[in-house]
């Protein structure tokens, strides 16, 4: 338990870690906002009490009878009897008549000595409208101090001169420095606070993302039917988890279209071998017999070599069906041309006709069936269906229907036949390759089953679609759309 802990300790506090950086910002962002809020506070709150404090000596002058600062030219015997009273412990106070003359005061133990200005501006605070005048300046011994200049006379046509009231800015400052340490010490309280607050909802808010970090570690390629929940009231992490969910489920899609493809290719393979050893084993049958002795008997060697020729055929056909769905598995790019369809059916209907036998065969074809396709491709497609027709339909009452016409901005081929029909267990599997309904009347015929899914990979790499709609009993419509 005590480990536990402690790893839940360090990989809080690591500093790769989710939490503690969130954590550190924020507290590196707060302590940033402080200090500039700290200084900014101590540049105005300087400037407001520096005004107040002009103000407030300002407000001490305007206090005092005029006539007494008429008295304070007058020489020491006449102007000390007016000589006004400061309460400000240590200002120094002069006077500056109209003249520029400087008097001085303040001679009380403790005073600060006032500083001189240029004569030139005392001059400029009578001109100036009344308000309050003061400035922050340096004596001679570096002592910074804070000076009030204050016109009084009177009556506003008859100035006196200028009163200068200067107090030394220490205590102010050591004023501003208490506030600013104990607005330091109040934001130093209130990070710690801050910090103590702030990590349980730190917790509460990185709940759903550790529910998505579990969630994940039990997802591996045999168990993807796992999801990431998406209600968890964090936007960001609901768009997360719907992303990765779609691509769980983009991934389930591909793993089992990779296990159909693999179960596909191991039948395809399966089956391919069979069919390939049938007329193998058939050659390789006669080939013993004819060894043993018949070849010395007419009868008998003309009888194997018109299987073997037989069974050849149906060796080589099967490896040209089988090279062909090779390619158009490549995804094949046809030469497609714009034509009549209906003169293509047209000009097989001999040979069509050759191999329907004794069958009935119809055309209903409408004219100028105008569309895009590869002209040998598509005939190969129309022997194909006609030649599975003629395999399933009776040799002497046997009906072939062949149409063309016009449907969704494109051309619709259909074959029909009267024949038995496809059985509903059949009818999804009639375009898989290799896949006979009926595997001995296929055989007499020297089918394989790869006549349908051929016409289908050609269809669709016209951009076209292929269906079948049967009924037991009553025979087979096969369709094929192209696009016009």
């Amino acid at each position: 338990m005590d480990d536990r802990i402690k790893n839940r300790f360090k990989s809080f506090f690591a500093p790769d870690s989710l939490r503690f950086q969130l954590l550190s910002r924020s507290l590196l962002i707060l302590a940033v906002l402080l200090v500039l809020i700290g200084l900014l506070q101590y540049v105005f709150m300087r400037e407001f009490i520096y005004r107040n404090k002009a103000a407030s000596i300002q407000s001490q002058i305007m206090s005092i009878p005029p006539f007494t600062w008429q008295q304070v030219g007058l020489g020491p015997e006449k102007g000390d009897r007016h000589r006004p009273h400061f309460f400000i412990p240590g200002a120094g106070l002069a006077f500056i008549d109209l003249k520029g003359n400087y008097f001085i005061l303040s001679y009380e133990p403790g005073n600060i000595n006032p500083p001189r200005l240029n004569t030139q501006e005392y001059f400029d605070v009578l001109k100036k409208k009344p308000g309050l005048n003061y400035k922050v300046v340096n004596d001679a011994g570096g002592e910074q101090q804070l000076l009030v200049l204050q016109p009084v006379g009177l009556s506003p046509d008859m100035p006196l001169g200028v009163v200068q009231v200067s107090t030394l800015t220490r205590p102010l400052k050591e004023l501003l420095i208490r506030q600013l340490f104990t607005f330091l010490l109040l934001s130093l309280m209130a990070m710690l606070f801050g910090l103590l607050g702030f990590l349980p909802v730190l917790k509460r808010t990185l709940v759903p993302l550790f529910n998505m970090v579990d969630t994940a570690q039990q997802i591996d390629a045999g168990n993807l039917a796992r999801r990431f929940p998406t209600r968890q009231g964090q936007l960001e992490i609901d768009r997360l988890a719907e992303s990765f969910n779609g691509m769980l489920e983009r991934l389930e899609a591909s793993f089992a279209a990779e296990r159909e493809t693999q179960e596909q290719m191991r039948r395809f393979i399966a089956d391919a071998s069979h069919e390939l050893r049938t007329p193998l084993t058939s050659i390789h049958g006669f080939l013993e017999v004819l060894l043993r002795g018949a070849a010395n008997q007419p009868d008998q060697l003309q009888k194997a070599l018109k299987s073997m020729y037989s069974e050849s055929a149906r060796l080589n056909k099967l490896v040209h069906d089988l090279l062909l769905l090779a390619k158009l598995d490549r995804i094949p790019h046809f030469e497609l041309t714009e034509g009549m369809l209906d003169t293509v059916i047209l000009d097989m209907e001999p040979q069509l006709r050759i191999l329907a036998g004794n069958r009935k065969l119809s055309l209903c074809l409408e004219p100028n069936m105008r569309c895009k396709y590869d002209a040998d491709k598509i005939k190969q497609v129309i022997l194909n269906l006609f030649q599975n027709a003629v395999q399933h339909t009776d040799p002497e009452k046997g009906h072939i229907q062949i149409s063309l016409y016009a449907r969704n901005n494109g051309v619709q081929l259909s074959v029909q036949d009267n024949g038995p029909g496809i059985s509903a267990t059949h009818l999804p599997h009639v375009f898989d390759r290799f896949y006979r309904s009926d595997s001995s009347r296929t055989r007499k015929y020297g089918g394989a089953g790869l006549g349908l899914s051929i016409a289908k990979a050609i269809v669709e790499a016209h951009g076209g679609t292929i269906s079948v709609v049967s009924q037991e009993g009553k025979g087979s419509t096969f369709h094929v759309w192209l696009p016009g």
